[in-house]
């Protein structure tokens, strides 16, 4: 039986769009698929070494509620769902949903970004950085994981052509 093979192309480097690809390819990893991920522009966050800066970017998606991870059962059931223009207005509202964000993935044992990320390394699942967003946006090699290779959509559609699965994050 041939091995099966999933693609996975990063766009995204907030930390609510960085679950979906580690998720996704530390779980098909585990099911012995073979798994390359290919991180672009601002997906190429996520290969940083330093992953503090993740934040959740609540304005313009309405598709995020904001529950609190705290406080009464009913308090917690609350669909904070709050306006784009309160949003833009508050100073610091991108850094409290981010909090409550990191306290809800908490207080439900997820995993963080960090700990998936290394499931996946674990696994052997190939990252590949994209060489044109790193110098398109002035980055440097010693920004980024040890690890990971570097290359074009050329080089990443070798095996993304041949997958079983190809998903665009």
């Amino acid at each position: 039986m041939e091995t099966k093979r999933m693609a996975i192309i990063a766009t995204k480097g907030t930390l609510d769009w960085a679950y979906p690809p580690f998720i996704l390819a530390s779980t098909a990893a585990a099911l012995g698929y073979e798994v390359q991920m290919f991180f672009t522009f601002y997906g190429l966050q996520l290969l940083k070494k330093d992953l503090s800066g993740l934040k959740v970017s609540p304005l313009g998606n309405p598709g995020m509620p904001m529950k609190m991870p705290f406080g009464p059962k009913w308090f917690k059931g609350v669909n904070w769902n709050i306006p784009n223009a309160v949003q833009a207005l508050v100073p610091g509202y991108e850094n409290l949903a981010t909090s409550l964000m990191k306290q809800t993935i908490a207080n439900n044992g997820v995993a963080s970004i960090p700990e998936l990320r290394e499931l996946c390394v674990e696994a052997e699942v190939k990252m590949i950085g994209c060489q044109m967003t790193v110098e398109l946006f002035g980055f440097d090699h010693r920004e980024f994981m040890d690890g990971i290779e570097y290359g074009g959509a050329a080089t990443f559609f070798e095996f993304a052509g041949e997958t079983d699965i190809c998903l665009f994050i």
